[in-house]
């Protein structure tokens, strides 16, 4: 296969496979947690907890994130066409995004209502509170688990982290439950609302971070640009390496391209080779756009013209 320039390129043909596992996990998660969110809407109501509602709310918040998880695996399996080259993986990372904004909004909401709870008390009955929190606790330990042995993305992790919201809240729920039931002291309900938003602000922001190291194209955290440069460089036939970029389509889909400078034209086949194997085994990137050039005597290098065109 013939190209225009002196770009060689070495695709991973199964780039889009590490998507499939994910949109599975994600709509068994979505049914569950639609089911038990409507249950504890009428438990809170009946109990007047505002721990159960908040963790109700947070349920059908979380299924509106599991959908749209769903939604985004689904997209980022579609084939690459002439509008999207690559492809729509990085619909897992918009929707990464949104599920990270959505969980500070929740947050907020939560902390606000529980801040006003804790200046006008209501009261609670301890003992709904405790059975439908219990029940939630086990629905929502399912559901991490679903998720947590499906593929990790940047997507299933933003929907993990709001069923671990939820987890955390059931737990909440269940103590407030506890300590009302026994006690009568009330201010546990948004006390512990407030311990979890805390929580859930510290996972949130950290995801959010990451996702926008990945829409900024940075740098994988894991790769170091200055120790795979230097392993580029390593074969004999390569003089440098420059313009080397790495960065991150979607979740496990590296990008690099780079131009190598090196001594013979004749050696680029062998080292197209060499330096493809150097990338997948030591560093796992299998995306790779490499351009040759040539060291001229007088040191200047020259991109070579298309009589050195020559697909690996």
């Amino acid at each position: 296969m013939h190209f225009m320039s002196a770009t060689e390129h070495h695709h991973h043909s199964g780039h889009h496979s590490h998507h499939h596992g994910s949109g599975n996990s994600l709509l068994w998660a979505l049914v569950l947690t639609i089911g038990f969110a409507v249950i504890e809407v009428i438990g809170g109501v009946i109990s007047g907890s505002l721990a159960l509602l908040g963790d109700a709310g947070h349920m059908l918040t979380d299924a509106t994130a599991l959908g749209l998880a769903a939604f985004a695996a689904w997209v980022a399996k579609q084939p690459p066409s002439a509008r999207h080259s690559y492809g729509l993986v990085r619909a897992e990372v918009v929707a990464a995004l949104a599920n990270g904004l959505f969980m500070l909004a929740i947050v907020f909401m939560i902390a606000y209502h529980a801040v006003e709870r804790l200046w006008q008390p209501q009261p609670v009955a301890g003992g709904t509170v405790m059975v439908i929190a219990a029940i939630g606790l086990i629905v929502n330990i399912i559901v991490a688990m679903i998720l947590h042995r499906g593929e990790q993305t940047l997507n299933t992790r933003a929907a993990y982290l709001h069923v671990l919201g939820d987890l955390l809240g059931s737990v909440a729920a269940l103590v407030s439950g506890v300590v009302i039931y026994f006690t009568g002291w009330t201010p546990i309900d948004p006390l512990l609302s407030l311990l979890i938003c805390a929580l859930i602000l510290y996972s949130s922001m950290r995801l959010l971070r990451e996702v926008l190291h990945v829409i900024m194209e940075g740098v994988p955290p894991y790769l170091d640009l200055a120790e795979v440069s230097t392993a580029m460089a390593e074969p004999e036939a390569v003089n440098s390496i420059h313009d080397l970029h790495i960065w991150t389509l979607s979740s496990g889909l590296v990008v690099l391209s780079a131009h190598v400078v090196i001594r013979d034209m004749g050696e680029w086949n062998e080292t197209l080779t060499r330096l493809s194997e150097v990338l997948d085994q030591n560093f796992d990137i299998q995306h790779i756009t490499l351009q040759p050039e040539l060291t001229r005597a007088e040191g200047q290098s020259l991109v070579c013209d298309h009589a050195c065109d020559n697909h690996h």
